[in-house]
């Protein structure tokens, strides 16, 4: 790393050395999924930064474009426990956070006690694959919102601890899709990005097909396990970041408001409700992710940039002129971003 890297409370020399693994092993990872997913790297890079942040990863796209394929290649790169959930409509919160059952128990002199135990749903692994989350009801759509902020499930009034590190990776297709319900925003919110799954090339259609319909298949190895990435989770937290770069994450946020000091024209009239103060951490953890990968000793003001359409994407609910119009929020966050100054006290563009 350079000379002046900025990790809190760590000396130079360690902040080189942790920064250096957290950098090998980030690219390990991309590397081992790289050999069976063909194409999408900024989406395989977005999954990454979810993952070493401790942020939970929603892929929207149709059905067959590779989207589930990829958090399995993800889940054969780690050393840690997989669960997949296939939302279906009549799937119940049970279902996924498991339930109370009676079991008998033998008792030393003859006769049977009858306890009940707790019987874990598929939600405890560290790895979590929500697979088509928005073709179940809301009801169960919501099983997954303590989990996924707390770490952690309540079953007939006792709390279970969920295993670290705890990743959800839901994939959903366009609302528009016949058979899906919108998810709720309480529920959109707790994503830290939404990434949005394109087609293929041409070029990468012809190595999809090299690749899956000849005999050998490629294999991928395991190359992180979870104590790893844990501390690499610790570890991007660490990376400081200046005031002012950090202010223009605030602003940034606060643009999203309609009707606020911040807010450009565009928003003000095509948004409905604003980003989340998660919003606010999803940028700068994602952007501090952002500039251990690079090499770079601080955070920049391009990073949070480069984040802000995963990370606000989904948090700015546009109204019924916006639908009229045709306008989607990446397009006003796009205005933010080209039209946000730099310094506080700089005037905006028009």
């Amino acid at each position: 790393m350079a000379e002046q890297l900025q990790i809190d409370s760590m000396s130079p020399e360690d902040a080189r050395a942790a920064a250096e693994a957290f950098r090998r092993d980030y690219l390990a990872v991309r590397e081992q999924v790289g050999r069976v997913v063909v194409g999408n790297q900024s989406i395989i890079d977005g999954v990454l930064v979810c993952l070493f942040t401790g942020g939970h990863a929603l892929l929207e796209g149709v059905p067959g474009i590779g989207k589930t394929l990829l958090i399995r290649s993800l889940a054969e790169a780690l050393r840690l426990e997989f669960s997949r959930i296939q939302f279906t409509p009549d799937l119940m919160p049970a279902d996924i956070t498991g339930t109370t059952v009676v079991t008998e128990v033998e008792q030393p002199g003859g006769g049977v006690r009858r306890e009940f135990s707790f019987e874990r749903g598929p939600v405890f692994a560290q790895i979590l694959l929500a697979d088509e989350i928005n073709r179940a009801t809301p009801k169960t759509q919501s099983a997954l919102l303590e989990a996924m902020q707390e770490r952690s499930v309540t079953v007939g009034g006792e709390t279970h601890e969920l295993p670290k590190p705890f990743f959800v990776m839901a994939t959903q297709n366009p609302i528009e899709q016949e058979g899906t319900y919108p998810l709720p925003e309480a529920q959109l919110d707790r994503f830290f990005f939404k990434l949005q799954v394109g087609y293929s090339s041409r070029e990468e259609m012809a190595e999809i097909l090299r690749r899956t319909t000849r005999a050998e298949s490629p294999e991928i190895s395991p190359v992180v396990d979870a104590e790893t990435i844990v501390g690499h989770q610790r570890l991007v937290r660490r990376v400081a970041i200046a005031d002012h770069v950090q202010d223009f994450a605030v602003r940034m946020v606060l643009a999203t408001h309609p009707g606020g000091e911040f807010a450009t024209p565009m928003v003000s009239k095509y948004v409905g409700v604003g980003a989340s103060p998660r919003a606010a951490q999803a940028l700068v953890l994602a952007a501090k992710c952002r500039a251990l990968v690079a090499n770079r000793p601080a955070v920049s003001i391009d990073d949070l940039r480069k984040v802000a359409k995963p990370a606000l994407r989904h948090r700015v609910l546009t109204n019924f002129e916006a639908d009229a119009d045709g306008v989607e929020p990446d397009a006003i966050v796009d205005n933010i971003v080209q039209t946000l100054p730099a310094e506080a006290g700089s005037a905006a563009a028009s």
